[in-house]
């Protein structure tokens, strides 16, 4: 029964890891290496285009990432987002 219960936890913990979204703005290498076909040559090339060229305005901008193709900007728009960080955080209180 223990066991049946390990398992069953470290399922939902896994599935949860899995189903969160990587911000592409604020993403380490190994966290964008953890996204299927984004490799570690890759990762570093959206790490470089974002510090020269800023954040990314939408997913689709990853085309501008040298060796990132529309198939592979297809199959991670479900598992990437861009939200910023403030809009991200809980709207601030009126005074």
């Amino acid at each position: 029964m223990k066991q049946l219960f390990l398992m069953m936890t470290l399922l939902f913990l896994f599935t949860g890891t899995a189903l969160a979204a990587v911000n592409i703005n604020t993403a380490s290498q190994s966290e964008l290496e953890s996204l299927q076909g984004i490799g570690p040559a890759k990762a570093k090339a959206i790490i470089e285009y974002r510090e020269k060229s800023g954040a990314f305005a939408s997913i689709d901008d990853l085309a501008k990432v040298s060796g990132i193709r529309p198939g592979a900007i297809k199959q991670l728009r479900d598992v990437v987002t861009i939200e910023s960080e403030k809009s991200a955080e809980a709207p601030a209180k009126p005074e």
